[in-house]
């Protein structure tokens, strides 16, 4: 292909098929690409020295140019920014959808890597339910103005979402982070305890909810496992489900009065990279995928 667009429109038009490029290097060409909800951008890096090994098996080279060639594809060059002909790769973070780190010791367990990452799972592009509503979840406890944890809350009925919620104060308060807590702050002594007054970010979700609006079948998501009186106050509200992250120091208690009250609780733990053993059987990497390529590269 002569450019970009004629990549793209080639691409767009069969986009049931299953292409790999490795031309795109700029960020004005990703970009245009980027906006495609098929296309996945992966990114391959290995440890320094073992690049640098590898290399030499090919040819000769010092260990000074070499770092300054790793740094010019990194960082770019510093020295003369205006004469880059590629976008440094530090730049690039934000639009990758896959990381793979190749410190194996073959082509065989790299490829067997690759396989167990399954490059045409559609999740790589396209978030599972649980995988969206926790991110939210996460996000939510972005906001959290609690000195102790950030947690957040997102319940959903029917895949559409009903109410979000962090831990902090209550309205009018002022936010625990600015002292609004003296439990929290630790500015009361031992003799005299204050109980926290944060709301817990299941709590927000809710009150901001009611009843009614939670209905028959909602889910919650929390980033955190819900403690003790937030897992009352769910199983009260008609919550039927409870998707966690992180765990907490009353699991096994939340997790026994949900059970008493038919509630399921599960962990949601996201999808981790699998690396497998040279032991393993492996006759080659199993994706027969065209590789395309721009005619100035």
């Amino acid at each position: 292909f002569d450019t970009a667009d004629g990549l793209l429109q080639h691409v767009t038009t069969n986009w049931r098929s299953h292409f790999v490029t490795t031309d795109l290097r700029d960020r004005t060409l990703i970009r245009k690409f980027v906006r495609r909800p098929f296309f996945m951008l992966m990114n391959v890096d290995a440890p320094l020295v073992e690049r640098y090994r590898r290399l030499q098996s090919v040819r000769s080279c010092s260990l000074e140019e070499f770092i300054g060639a790793q740094d010019r594809h990194v960082y770019g060059n510093i020295e003369q920014p205006f004469a880059q002909t590629e976008t440094p790769l530090i730049s690039l973070g934000d639009v990758i959808n896959l990381q793979v780190i190749n410190s194996f010791a073959s082509i065989r367990d790299l490829y067997a890597h690759l396989d167990a990452l399954n490059l045409l799972d559609p999740t790589h592009l396209r978030p599972t339910w649980d995988a969206y509503f926790m991110t939210l979840a996460s996000l939510a406890s972005h906001r959290s103005n609690c000195m102790k944890r950030r947690v957040g809350a997102v319940l959903v009925r029917d895949n559409r979402i009903v109410a979000t919620g962090y831990n902090g104060t209550p309205r009018g308060v002022p936010n625990c982070n600015e002292g609004g807590c003296g439990h929290c702050n630790g500015t009361t002594s031992s003799d005299k305890p204050l109980e926290c007054v944060c709301l817990h970010a299941e709590e927000n979700a809710l009150l901001e909810a009611g009843r009614d609006r939670v209905g028959n079948g909602a889910t919650m998501y929390c980033n955190t496992c819900p403690c003790l009186k937030c897992t009352v106050k769910i199983i009260q509200t008609g919550v039927k489900e409870v998707v966690y992250n992180l765990s907490y120091k009353v699991d096994d208690a939340s997790g026994s009065l949900f059970k008493e009250a038919g509630i399921e609780l599960r962990q949601y733990i996201p999808k981790a990279l699998t690396y497998l053993s040279t032991s393993e059987t492996h006759e080659g990497l199993s994706l027969h995928i065209p590789t395309i390529k721009l005619a100035d590269s």
